[in-house]
Parts: C-alpha cells; structure tokens; sequence
C-alpha cells in the first residue's frame, strides 16, 4: 500500500491531500524521523514536535515564494521533508550530505541561515520590510521556540516590529523547553496562559450570551467588543505582546493542524505583525523523546525500542571533568558560582547546581548578559565561571572585552566545544574563539592538551586575578602518550618529546595529532620535538627561542582559525625577530567548516597527522633545494 509520504516530493505537494489525510501523514512523518535519526543521529524531539506547526505552515504558505525562518534552526527535519529532500535523509548531518540546519545553499525553500538562538524575529521583519519596499506579496513567518525568548534579540526585534507594522507572522512554539527546562521571567509569564485559550473562550461566550438578550443584547455586546482591552488586561499575559503593537493570539492546540492553519491564514490576512501561540509537547509520538526530551534534543545513533545510544563512549569526556573537577575546586573556595546560558547538561554543571544551588544561575538563552552578570559577581568579590560553548560565547564578545576585561576582572571562562565538533556544522564549530578573544588586551587564554592538564589548568584558573578563558574539546578527553605533567607557571609551555630538526608547537587537542605525527616520524628512524603550547596568550617566546635555535623547521598546529590565531602570532614573533626558520602551519583555512566527523573534518582541513606529515616532508625538500 502506497504510504501518504511517497506523495511528498516537491514543495506544495501537501496541499493536494485532504484534511482526512492530514494526521496519519503526521504520524508517518514521525516515523521517517525515527527510524532516520536513530541511525544518523541528530536533532530529534524538537522536530517531533514541531511535525503539525510545519504541516499547518506549509498547507497555507507557498514555497519557494514564502518564507519561514526557523529559529535556531534545529526544528526544521519536517520543513526539508515537505520540501523535497526526503530521499536525502541517509546522509543527515554526514561530511557531503544534508545539513541539519537550514541553509539557503541546499534549498531555495530554506530562506536563512540559523544555528544560533533567539535570530528568527529580526530576520523576518528584515524580510518582511524589504518585501514592503519592493511592493510585493510574499508571507513571512518565523518560527521561534519559548526557550529563544529569553535572547535579548528578541526584544530588540520586537520592539521594532511594534513601530514598523509590516506584516509577518511569528509562531511561538511552547514547549517549555529550550534544551533544559526554561528558566527566568518569561517562563513565568508563558506559564500563566499556558493552560488554554481562556481570554478567547471567554471573550467569545460572553459576547454569544449578550446577543441573545431582547432588545439590549446587541448594544451590549457591542460594548463589550469595545472593551477589549479591558478583558484581555484582565485575562490575557498576552497583552505585554499587544502594548507593544504586536497583536497576540492563543495559546493554541500545537498538534491540531486545522486549527492551525486557519489561525495563521486569518493572521496572514490581517498583514501586520502577529504572534501566534502555541503549546506543543517536545517529543510528541516517541514514548522516549517524550519523557526525556533534553536527551532526545540532539541524540547519537540510537536503537529504537529501548532508546538507548547504540555506541555510548564510557571513556571520561573533557565536559565532564571540567564539570566533576569544579564541583570539588567549588568545596575549598566558597567565592566559586557557575554561570551556564541555559545549558546545565551540556556544559557539565548538572552537578554544580544540584551540590550548590545557591551558587549556580542559569541565565537562559542570554550569552552577552551571562558575561556581564560574571563580571558584577567578579567586582564584588566572588569568582565566577562561565560554562559556554565556543561558538555561543562569540555572542558577547563586546560584554568580554568591555566588562570584564577592561576592568581585568577575576571571570574563568570555560569555553566548552572549541575547535571542530563535527555533524552540526559551520554554524556550531568553534574556530573563532582564540582570534577574537586574543586580540583583547589582559585577557589570557589557556588550552589543555589532555584531561590531566585540564584540571591542573583549572586549579590554577581559579587562583589566577584577572580574566582566563580555558578552551577544551567536545568528546572524549585525551590521556596522551606521555605521563610528563609540569607544573603551571604563567605563560609556559611544556616539552613533549625532545628531538632534532623538527619541533612541532600543538595547541589544546592538536597534541594528540602531534604525538601522532611523532610515531610517524620514529617510524622513520626520526625523533622530533613536541611541545604542548599549554598558553594560547601569552605566547611562550622564551620556549620559541629555544626551539628556533635547535631546529630547522618549526610546525605549528591548532584547531582553530588560521587568521588572528596563535599561529599568526607565533609567526609575527617570529618576523619581529627576523628569526631564519623554516615555519609550518596547520591551522583552518579563511572559510567555514561544513557538516562531518571530527576525523572527516581534520583531514579535510589538513590537521590531521598525516596530512602535516606530508607537509613538513615537502618542507624538507624545499630546504634542501
């Protein structure tokens, strides 16, 4: 029996099934996303229950035409579907194939670039303003989770779109979840409305119960419809939406289709700015995903009955040492409080907030006020750390250089994901977080070669009186091959291996690709030099010194942007001193880093050992030459 989504294999092919067929299509979209993100991994309860909020905009939308703009970007699984890349799915999230983010690249019907939170608002009025200017027609709609609203951007963009009133429809999808549960003010204030439509069924049986009464029943009903306001002050939180200019509707069902779609067709009518709430259930449909939906968020490969990670990792990872060690470092000095920017799990703080409650905030999705509340703990004695991932914190960077480091205040930045993370893609890797913190003057930034260094670099963090960013890997911590642990001594490196003619300078998680490049080279009867750089900033030019002196080529890698990096800086030291030494450097290119494994994306951008390998033998031979 043909299956409802072999029917789906363009853009608008939904709008040729009946209403009948609506809700088993739902349910077969959800089984694709099972069976397909059981084996690929990847972003699962969000899109499970967004199934229905994306068929209901895609029965009343025309694409490419329209355009919706999905908040953070995770959600939109069910929008490639309906748009024809079903058939693309095996490769979800995989070096080469479909993205698991919407991008403008893959799709005419992807209509922005997201990745990163609370964007889709300002996005859509950008749209909607620019339509209004050519005289065209095009809906426009942003779909945006409850957990985005605590980003300060959306305000901003609301506040704007108050005064603009150009049309666009904003979806609010309730599920009272970002990642973690939603914390802050805002979660509050969903949470009063969340139980119905009270001020619309209210409103609506008043007014049906005055207009029955002889004679005066219409006058009055009239008065009431005059006032609104009135009754929706009283009823309706959503009135913060409406004072605002932003006319406020719901909350909805977020799994009935049709009352969705004629809800967003009447707001799209009414071409000004709307919100639309909805309450869904993140996880909708999958009995797991249901009851651990921050599990199921972004998930491994799993096995469907039991719902359980097929190739879990019981080796320690960097995230979760950095998070054991703090809650002990936490134990002998009282002043230590954690910061996370709704991320408790991910970054490793579970523990921290469940041992010292009092001690732990999560400040939502609000990076630039997470670091600016660090630096108002920091200037009143405590020593705040700040578990963010790398390609977040870019976020606040003028909060970094201008409230903390200015005032070379005691803020630890944990900068969690550093370097590449692998299927999420360009908007997710963490390449850019030694350039742009580098460049800021008192601020010092440090990167572990393996666990062992991470906690040694921890105590020390801790200890320090200034700013220090510790940046370490997504995954499993590395041992490393040599048991040689120096002590911390500000802005040293450590010695490796010692040897001749070659000395390779690693940052953080590209030791182990140099000490695999050092087997390589014993394979050859060659031993070289490996030094942990151990200080991003300062750069140890004592140790480039020495090495300058006692090699002929000088290899340096880092997992990281090559401009502004700390290979630049080790070649201008280098310049400065008009040192004659051959320089190689394995750093990534002036481009973003697509979607693939770790190793994928290594050898892609030539960091891995064998690739330096190849580049350091044709080095050789130019200096033979």
């Amino acid at each position: 029996m043909m299956k409802l989504l072999d029917r789906i294999n363009n853009p608008n092919d939904i709008k040729q099934l009946s209403r009948k067929e609506l809700k088993p299509l739902a349910q077969e979209i959800r089984e694709f996303l099972i069976e397909k993100v059981s084996h690929t991994g990847g972003h699962l309860a969000s899109n499970l229950g967004c199934v229905e909020i994306t068929m209901a905009l895609h029965r009343v939308m025309n694409f490419p035409e329209d355009k919706i703009i999905w908040d953070v970007g995770h959600q939109s699984y069910v929008h490639k579907i309906l748009t024809g890349r079903k058939n693309e799915f095996d490769t979800l999230r995989q070096l080469g194939g479909l993205s698991g983010f919407p991008k403008t690249s893959e799709s005419d019907c992807d209509a922005f670039n997201t990745g990163h939170s609370s964007t889709s608002m300002s996005a859509a009025l950008g749209m909607a303003c620019a339509r209004d200017i050519r005289g065209e027609h095009e809906r426009i709609a942003a779909v945006i989770g409850d957990g985005s609203f605590t980003g300060g951007l959306v305000y901003e963009a609301l506040n704007n779109m108050g005064s603009k009133q150009s049309g666009c429809l904003i979806v609010l999808n309730d599920n009272e979840m970002s990642i973690d549960e939603n914390v802050g003010g805002m979660s509050t204030y969903l949470s009063r409305f969340r139980v119905g439509q009270a001020y619309n069924e209210i409103k609506g049986t008043v007014e049906k119960i005055l207009l029955h009464i002889p004679v005066a029943g219409e006058k009055l009903a009239r008065g009431v419809k005059r006032s609104k306001d009135s009754i929706k002050q009283m009823l309706v939180p959503g009135m913060f939406f409406e004072d605002l200019g932003v006319t406020y509707i719901g909350p909805i069902d977020g799994h009935d289709i049709e009352l969705m779609s004629a809800t967003f067709e009447k707001a799209f009518q009414l071409d000004r700015p709307i919100i639309v709430h909805v309450k869904t259930v993140k996880g909708k449909g999958y009995k797991w995903s249901e009851k651990h939906p921050s599990y199921f968020h972004g998930v491994a490969p799993f096995d469907v009955d039991t719902g359980k990670v097929i190739t879990k990792s019981r080796n320690k990872t960097y995230t979760g040492i950095f998070g054991r060690k703090l809650v002990e470092l936490a134990a002998e000095n009282k002043n230590i409080v954690a910061i996370t920017a709704a991320m408790a799990q991910g970054t490793g703080l579970a523990k921290f907030a469940e041992k010292y409650p009092d001690r732990f905030f999560d400040v939502g999705i609000a990076e630039e006020h997470a670091v600016t509340f660090a630096a108002g703990l920091a200037a009143a004695g405590m020593t705040p750390v700040v578990a963010i991932y790398s390609s977040f914190l870019q976020r606040a960077y003028d909060q970094i250089l201008h409230d903390v480091c200015l005032q070379n205040l005691h803020v630890v930045f944990a900068i969690d994901r550093a370097g590449l993370v692998g299927p999420d893609g360009e908007t997710h890797q963490g390449l850019f977080d030694i350039a742009y913190m580098s460049q800021i003057p008192g601020m010092t930034i440090v990167s572990p070669k393996n666990r062992y260094d991470l906690t040694r670099l921890m105590e020390w963090a801790v200890s320090y009186d200034g700013p220090v960013a510790i940046r370490y890997a997504k995954g499993e911590a590395y041992y490393g091959l040599s048991s040689i642990q120096e002590p911390v001594v500000y802005g040293k490196s450590e010695y490796i291996t010692r040897g001749s003619g070659i000395a390779v300078l690693a940052v953080g998680q590209m030791v182990y690709e140099a000490e695999k490049l050092y087997n390589i080279f014993l394979d050859d009867k060659k031993e070289i030099t490996v030094v942990n750089a151990r200080f991003v900033k300062p750069v140890d030019h004592e140790m480039i010194d020495e090495l300058v002196k006692e090699h002929e080529i000088l290899v340096v890698m880092e997992e990281g942007i090559k401009h502004g990096g700390y290979a630049a800086a080790v070649e201008e030291y280098i310049a400065e001193k008009g040192y004659r030494i051959k320089l190689v450097v394995a750093a990534v290119d002036d481009c973003y880093v697509k979607q693939g494994s770790i190793a994928e994306l290594r050898k892609l951008c030539k960091l891995d050992a064998d690739s330096v390998y190849d580049r350091i033998k044709h080095a050789e031979m130019e200096i033979k030459l």
